[in-house]
């Protein structure tokens, strides 16, 4: 069903309404980051950049704001904006997280998966090792009207129209989130589901059968190795770069060599790493899994939470063979607690909707109802912004906390979105022993062993910027710091 021309006509105009600060802020951003601009640098003047770049002055203003709150630049009395924080002053990038030898892994991660997220479960650690970010940044009170409102209104029918693919007038706000980014999903693909977890393994589920291989990242997220193992599935791991995503040449050998079932893929933001493929990656790794004819489950909840300019890209948008079931949820970008997520299953919809309706058979009626009122009334766009600022500021505060608080030689990832760092410590330090006792201390990390098949990356973590940066954390990252530097000198003696 097209949408009607008011609404499509609404859409675009969001394509059109992108804040032009924020373009500019993360052009300059990416200046620094790279090092171009260096430490100590003159930005030029609020009238030069108005006048050059053909903008007003007050959008000026708004880019060096968010570049101050961002920690990058800082204002001089009677001088001007200068960079604080060039490449120099940030840890280096760590390179190929690793080169897995790329047998298939039968998987066996569940119970120190379990360890570790039994240890965020209280308020009282300090949660750098959490998946989620604060539900304090969501707009917990304007939901709970259109939850109430929806309620209050609800057609004891839709109880039984809401079954998969699920609320027809979510699935249509979805599509339309589709269409402002140029891709064309109709309605009848989407399949509602509880959280994107489950729209993931409905999907594996319709592609692959117990002992059947399955292409990871690696690292990868502890969730997709948890669903392998679950469902007696092996683990083929490809190398994955901190910042372009996973190697296409290595993928390529994997899919000659052991013709796998299914590709399990993160191409935005991607967790533990926070890589993000770049359009041209993305179109390449589409067009090799249909050569070989192989699905790609694309996991892609950490897409809205870009900083740059405008959402990247899915490999969605370059599936011409409909291989490509692209999952998401509104779990990390606005309501983490009413567990509502989708698949856009391409070929394999019909499936994926049959395995929904024989498992949990429908999700939340109420809360597909107000999440369509939320989408359809406006001002989920202007969360978005705030959050997505929000966290570009608490990822430079951890950033600057860390270069003060590590030892020398640790590397750290420099994401351009999402909410998670990767980092490598210098040395043999071993993280499930600093996971161990910074939770003996109130705080929590997420150790490197937990997103591998093979237990790999003992010597990295990942942490959390997602949550208000205050002197708790930055205390937690002292302390951090202190314990590691602990460990590497007890390996020196």
């Amino acid at each position: 069903m097209r949408p009607d021309g008011v609404q499509y006509r609404d859409v675009h105009r969001k394509i059109h309404l992108m804040k032009r600060y924020e373009a500019l802020a993360e052009e300059i951003a990416q200046s620094i980051r790279t090092g171009v601009m260096k430490l100590g640098d003159r930005l030029p003047s609020v009238r030069q950049a108005s006048t050059s770049r053909g903008i007003s002055p007050s959008t000026v203003f708004e880019a060096y704001y968010l570049l101050e709150a961002r920690g990058l630049i800082r204002a001089r009395e009677r001088s001007g904006y200068y960079v604080i924080a060039g490449a120099r002053s940030l840890p280096p990038e760590p390179e190929f997280a690793s080169r897995p030898i790329g047998e298939s892994t039968a998987v066996d991660v569940s119970e120190l998966v379990f360890e570790v997220l039994e240890s965020i479960r209280t308020r009282d650690v300090v949660p750098l090792g959490s998946a989620f970010p604060s539900p304090v940044l969501f707009p917990m009170q304007r939901l709970a009207r259109s939850m109430a409102a929806c309620v209050q209104e609800m057609d004891p029918w839709s109880t039984v129209d809401d079954l998969a693919p699920g609320n027809a007038g979510l699935r249509r706000q979805i599509a339309l989130r589709y269409l402002a980014d140029g891709l064309h999903v109709h309605t009848d693909e989407i399949v509602i589901t509880n959280g994107a977890l489950e729209a993931l393994n409905l999907c594996l589920q319709a592609v692959a059968r117990p002992g059947d291989s399955v292409i990871i990242e690696s690292p990868t997220f502890y969730a997709a190795l948890q669903a392998l193992e679950r469902i007696g599935l092996k683990a083929i791991e490809v190398p994955t770069h901190p910042r372009e995503g996973i190697d296409l040449e290595a993928l390529a050998l994997a899919l000659e060599r052991h013709a796998p079932k299914a590709c399990w893929l993160m191409t935005n933001f991607q967790n533990p790493l926070g890589s993000l493929m770049s359009d041209e990656k993305k179109q390449a790794l589409v067009a090799l899994l249909n050569a070989h004819d192989v699905p790609l489950i694309e996991d892609d909840v950490y897409g809205e939470l870009y900083f740059g300019s405008k959402r990247p890209a899915s490999a969605k948008a370059f599936d011409t063979k409909g291989l490509v079931m692209h999952c998401s949820s509104f779990s990390k970008c606005l309501a983490p607690g009413y567990r509502i997520g989708w698949a856009a299953a391409g070929k394999f919809t019909q499936a994926v909707a049959r395995l929904k309706v024989t498992t949990t058979l429908s999700a939340s009626a109420p809360a597909q109802a107000a999440l369509a009122d939320y989408l359809a009334k406006g001002g989920y766009d202007k969360h978005l912004r705030q959050l997505r600022h929000t966290l570009s500021v608490q990822q430079s505060a951890m950033v600057q906390s860390m270069v003060r608080h590590f030892p020398k030689g640790t590397k750290a990832t420099r994401p351009s979105g999402g909410y998670f760092l990767w980092i490598e410590l210098p040395g043999k330090v071993n993280t499930l022993e600093i996971h161990r006792q910074a939770l003996s201390l109130g705080i929590s990390v997420a150790p490197g062993p937990m997103f591998s098949a093979q237990r790999s990356f003992t010597h990295c973590l990942r942490l959390n910027y997602g949550h208000p940066w205050d002197a708790r954390t930055e205390a937690a990252l002292a302390t951090l710091g202190q314990l590691i530097t602990a460990s590497m000198e007890a390996q020196e003696a």
